[in-house]
């Protein structure tokens, strides 16, 4: 077993860091913060664990082909693995892929440099999709050899170029099955979106969304889908009515069978936000929801989908990190898209309320046995000790 750390612990601020959900455990890795006017990549060999539940970090070594310290990775969740792949760490942008089981306890990773196929060039702020098994890669900023420029596909950043290596924004599509270690390049159909980074993705049925982001220097509020069995593009064109400003360093995600939950990034003027939106894909509507974190804004942070629909957002940074980079965060904010089941809201009520009303605390024994220990793990939520981080 990989050496656990509990007492006291808070997941340091963070930015540009992976975050996924198994088994309402949020597993946070990477990233980068700003010490001094520098940016300093956190500990490579460090996965932070919060328990959901019960309110409560840990943070467990790892061992194995440790990928190096980085920020800007684009990870997800498949079959209890994580997979991260790109990201830049301090030799520039990488094209490595790497996974670790995040279910048996030992947090090995291992380095997959064997898989057939060609690989995506190096790039960091792309995004992905999960179906059928496999990972879709789509997008992202990185570099190429002038002679493997595809101008239909990746638009140079005219500022970045050093002999014959061109930087810039790509829409390329490249799937990973890790079944058979491999990646191909689909041939997609239709419009695709323009070539962009720090945009944001979300998986819904066999559909995979894109929305908004960086397309050189503009920053866009479309929204496309690639059907992941056709590989056919469409774009999301919604009615005239109210839509969310362009922004990127932004986040989407699955929420409901047709609907995907935005919040916050950064926007076309540069201003860190906190709005969050809900798009019905039927009906291609956006409606922008309240919430309580208004006064907390965010980009450069994760989302992921926590139980009963529930998205937990977790760092990032409340500053235009481009100008100011200090504003880094390790507050995770929950956000509730959908009323919450009967069973959930008598135990978070009980959990709650326990420690003000003595009739429950007296009824808890009486509670079948499995019953007791859900209450008791959320009591320790709602009476958190000094090591529970400031969810909201």
């Amino acid at each position: 077993m990989a050496e656990r750390h509990r007492s006291e612990l808070v997941a340091q601020e963070r930015s540009g860091h992976t975050a996924v959900v198994e088994d309402n455990l949020l597993y946070v890795w990477g990233g980068y913060v700003t010490i001094a006017d520098d940016e300093v990549f956190l500990p490579n060999f460090e996965i932070w664990i919060y328990d959901m539940d019960r309110g409560l970090w840990e943070m467990s070594s790892m061992r194995g082909d440790v990928p190096p310290a980085m920020s800007g990775t684009c990870g997800c969740s498949l079959n209890g693995h994580l997979y991260i792949f790109g990201g830049c760490d301090n030799n520039g942008q990488t094209n490595e892929i790497y996974s670790v089981n995040l279910l048996d306890g030992k947090y090995t990773w291992k380095k997959i440099s064997k898989a057939s196929g060609a690989p995506p060039s190096p790039r960091d702020k792309l995004s992905c999709w999960v179906f059928g098994g496999r990972i879709t890669f789509f997008g992202g900023y990185g570099h190429k050899l002038r002679n493997d420029i595809n101008r239909r596909n990746f638009i140079l950043d005219e500022a970045s170029w050093v002999d014959d290596v061109y930087w810039g924004w790509n829409n390329e599509v490249h799937v990973f099955d890790p079944n058979h270690a491999s990646w191909t390049e689909p041939q997609t159909n239709g419009r695709p979106p323009a070539p962009r980074a720090a945009h944001a993705s979300a998986t819904l049925g066999s559909k995979g969304y894109v929305c908004g982001g960086r397309v050189m220097e503009t920053r866009t509020n479309d929204v496309h889908c690639l059907d992941l069995e056709t590989w056919t593009w469409a774009e999301i064109v919604s009615p005239l009515s109210a839509v969310p400003v362009g922004r990127s360093w932004h986040s989407l995600t699955a929420v409901a069978d047709s609907s995907l939950f935005l919040f916050g990034g950064l926007s076309v003027d540069c201003k860190p936000m906190s709005d969050g939106w809900l798009l019905n894909v039927e009906t291609k509507k956006w409606q922008e929801i309240s919430h309580p974190y208004e006064n907390k804004p965010r980009l450069w942070h994760t989302a992921s989908a926590g139980k009963d629909s529930d998205v937990i957002v977790f760092g990032g940074s409340c500053d235009y990190i481009l100008l100011v980079d200090t504003g880094h965060c390790n507050d995770a904010l929950v956000f509730q898209t959908e009323p919450y089941p009967l069973f959930r809201s008598c135990v978070d009520y009980i959990a709650k309320n326990v420690s003000i009303c003595k009739m429950l605390g007296d009824q808890i024994p009486l509670l079948p046995s499995k019953l007791q220990h859900i209450v008791h793990r959320r009591m320790s939520y709602y009476r958190p000790p000094k090591n529970r981080t400031p969810l909201e």
